[in-house]
């Protein structure tokens, strides 16, 4: 262990043996094997994903985690943590003990911006965990999602130093990005590799959720049987339960037998809070929140046909919840049956912030939609029904069943203001360390305090340098005074902390908080926001002591004290890297960001390559572009010559038997496609030139006219009226002379479809686009009459997935 934290790595001592000129007068020594201190244990910090409050049955909720509940009455179960309201944020600050504007975080990393809040750039002064644990003798791996690497860095050319494995991390085996999909997750990697371990199996029968626990069971094997007296520290985040919810089909059919959600959401929540009440997980004095009839529909308002796709959207939910859950077990199984459970200190909180309403009002049968302002109605979803879950889906669910799941709290993730979005269960776990088995803690605190927790238990000082620089100190708090029994009442040492997410933000202070209302629901992407995010929000008041739901507000009874709040959080947001606010989230996705594709129009490629992410890869979204591919081929070539995003939305040009295709899918709907006569043997010259147009009042989504030509030979040209406007789906990656991921056409191909000619040289070259400053600081707007040209222009029909 580092004497009193003063720095990381440890220097080498001095030799302590003898050189003589002669061996047999000489007395070796080793240098000292770093070693954490004596008995501290083994660490598995858990982290589900997008899991409101109440969704779990250890809090409460009708979803069966059995593993959960079974660390919660070996240990302890936390009822006021909280979180940050989203994904990346909260896994930055959970890294770190730093709140997530200091490590540069206040946003998901694809929506990042150029101020040392928002860069998704981990200062070298904010080490994480890992980090310090690892240059203090543990081995450390982490497994499953990885949403803090700058995404213009995640690409085959690094650099590596924010990916796990330069973060202190001696393993990874997971996915870099927001989400993916679990049967075909296009951006999995191990270390820094690429690897696609699903592409050869019958559909169905490989599943990040178990690869990845499998991958964790024999990990924790080997360095048990190796180093049986070095103790690990894991980091556990399967991509359970983000968008797409892809559980096994049995799954699916195990929790369609329990029928847990025939009664509708108002009768689920009425039936999660008198569980939260008979378990002790919400106040005695906690008041349901009333259901927010101004925004979402009752159930009996709905149509039968609603009915049934929202119930069968809840049960594949849930079934990928409980899926996930029962995996996570299996990797614990395997703590106890190596006869380690007993010093391990296991973590697990039930999501990086609360359900997600990413889904729209009615669901999806493709998350990407969302993101890309289009909406589709209960019935133009139903060709997906049986599928729903499956690989033919990147499905979400209808926000009813996402307040639900937030009971008896209001609104979502995205909003930092309310419980709904931040308060997330947690339950403690660690045999040797923790004597109060099953007991309940109701201290307030933030996931910035998990990071001094490990320490404390480990029994590591927080470092001042690591690796030369100076460290900040953390602004967590440990929470192991909370473990001996005689705690479960004691204050909490969490006093004051603040909250924000796209300017819905909240202060905590001593039992008070005070929150802006959200202008919109996340949900209306679309929607107006004020262009004054410092002033133009209202603010609400609530004494948690008396009303821990927020349910009745008093800033009108007591200004001043809602003004004192409102300085705090000034204060904190000053001090934290908070400014400047930002109430208009989907902007980001539009903000030139560094790395290697910044400010290039033209890009070469000479041979195969795959996994490059956006941010690294040409962006041809609503531009003009050129594709030239010169390249020779035999007779019935075949193969993928380039390639961005797949099934859900993105572009590929490739040959079949011969013929060359170019082909846009947009977001599943329906797909445009050029296609020319079969190519003679020989070399050839392919060229698709799409020319946007530049008319109307949205810079967005405008359509064009594709022309694809052979040999300068025009072969085939068609205009098409719209185009995909803000993203492809998030797991898909930019690929040369093959196809990871799904495909663009599965009509077509199925991945790999490795090209079976050979490339000379594939360019791409960019042309004008109609994003502009002015269309970006205007968004709001803009979106807002997108978003009403969609909804008129929107197909009658939808085809049913392949």
């Amino acid at each position: 262990m580092t004497p009193q934290g003063l720095q990381l790595p440890t220097p080498t001592p001095p030799f302590s043996g003898v050189i003589m000129p002669n061996l047999v007068d000489s007395q070796p020594a080793w240098p000292p094997q770093v070693m954490p201190p004596e008995r501290a244990p083994n660490v598995l910090l858990i982290l589900t994903d997008d899991v409101g409050f109440a969704a779990p049955s250890t809090f409460g909720g009708v979803i069966p985690t059995p593993t959960l509940d079974r660390v919660a009455q070996n240990g302890l179960r936390y009822t006021q943590f909280h979180t940050t309201a989203l994904c990346s944020p909260t896994r930055a600050a959970l890294l770190t003990g730093h709140n997530h504007h200091q490590v540069g975080f206040g946003n998901i990393s694809e929506l990042s911006m150029g101020f040392p809040g928002y860069n998704s750039v981990i200062p070298r002064e904010t080490a994480t965990v890992a980090a310090i644990l690892q240059e203090n003798g543990y081995a450390t791996a982490w497994f499953g999602k990885n949403h803090n690497t700058p995404p213009w860095e995640a690409s085959a050319a690094g650099p590596f130093t924010n990916w796990p494995v330069g973060m202190g991390f001696d393993y990874f085996y997971g996915f870099i990005g927001g989400d993916t999909s679990q049967w075909q997750p296009g951006n999995l990697f191990r270390n820094t590799t690429p690897i696609h371990p699903y592409v050869g199996t019958p559909r169905g029968e490989w599943n990040l959720i178990t690869a990845m626990a499998d991958d964790a069971v024999n990990h924790i094997r080997t360095n048990t049987e190796i180093a049986p007296n070095r103790p690990w520290f894991i980091h556990y985040a399967p991509g359970g339960t983000h968008a797409p919810h892809h559980p096994t089909r049995e799954w699916i059919e195990r929790i369609e037998a329990m029928r847990l959600f025939d009664e509708g959401w108002e009768k689920l929540r009425e039936r999660i809070f008198a569980n939260q009440q008979r378990l002790g997980v919400v106040p005695a004095n906690a008041q349901l929140t009333p259901w927010p009839a101004d925004l979402l529909r009752r159930w009996d308002s709905l149509s039968d046909a609603e009915k049934r796709l929202f119930i069968r959207q809840a049960n594949v939910y849930a079934a990928y919840l409980a899926y996930t859950d029962h995996e996570i077990g299996r990797v614990i199984a395997e703590v106890e049956r190596l006869g380690q459970l007993d010093n391990t200190l296991i973590i697990y909180i039930s999501g990086d912030n609360g359900s997600s309403a990413e889904g729209s009002v009615n669901g999806t049968p493709n998350e990407v939609m969302y993101f890309n302002g289009v909406a589709l109605d209960a019935q133009q979803q139903m060709p997906w029904y049986d599928a729903w879950g499956s690989d033919q889906t990147y499905n979400h669910m209808a926000v009813g069943w996402t307040w639900a799941f937030g009971t008896p709290y209001r609104w979502t993730k995205q909003v930092a203001s309310h419980f709904g979005g931040t308060r997330n269960g947690m339950a403690v776990s660690w045999p040797r360390g923790i004597a109060d088995r099953g007991g309940i803690r109701t201290q307030f605190h933030h996931v910035i305090d998990v990071v001094p927790t490990i320490l404390e238990a480990a029994g590591i000082p927080q470092p001042r340098s690591v690796n030369g620089i100076t460290q900040r100190p953390m602004a967590g708090t440990s929470m192991a005074y909370s473990f001996p029994q005689a705690a479960a009442n004691a204050p909490s040492t969490r006093r004051t902390q603040y909250f924000e997410i796209m300017a819905n933000r909240a202060i905590y202070h001593d039992g008070w908080i005070a929150s802006t209302t959200p202008p919109a629901p996340p949900w209306e992407g679309t929607a107006p926001r004020p262009e004054d995010a410092m002033n133009g929000y209202r603010w609400e008041l609530y004494d948690l002591r008396a009303d821990p739901t927020q349910n009745n507000n008093l800033a009108a009874q007591q200004p001043d004290r809602l003004r004192m709040l409102q300085e705090l959080f000034t204060i904190e947001a000053t001090r934290n890297q908070v400014f400047p606010l930002n109430g208009n989230g989907l902007a980001g996705m539009l903000v030139a960001r560094p790395g290697p594709a910044a400010g290039r129009t033209h890009f070469v490629y000479t041979g195969p390559s795959c996994c490059t992410q956006a941010n690294a890869a040409p962006n041809v979204l609503n531009r003009s572009f050129r594709i030239t591919a010169e390249v020779e081929v035999p007779a019935g070539a075949d193969g993928v010559l380039v390639t961005q995003g797949g099934r859900f939305a993105g572009w590929g040009l490739y040959l079949l038997q011969g013929r060359p295709v170019f082909t846009m899918n947009l977001l599943d709907i329906q797909r445009e496609r050029w296609e020319g006569p079969a190519l003679p043997a020989g070399r050839h010259t392919i060229v698709y030139d799409f020319v946007l147009d530049m008319q109307g009042p949205i810079p967005f989504a405008h359509g064009g006219t594709g022309t694809l030509t052979v040999n300068g030979q025009q072969v085939a040209q068609r205009a098409i009226p719209r185009t995909t406007p803000f993203t492809f789906a998030w797991d898909e990656t930019f690929d040369v002379g093959m196809d990871t991921g799904t495909a663009v056409d599965d009509r077509d191909y199925q991945v790999p479809f490795a090209f079976t000619g050979r490339i000379g040289r594939i360019t791409l070259d960019l042309g004008q686009g109609t994003v502009t400053p002015e269309a970006v600081r205007n968004f709001g707007a803009l979106m807002a009459q997108r978003a009403r040209e969609a909804e008129r222009a929107a197909p009658a029909t939808t085809t049913a997935p392949r």
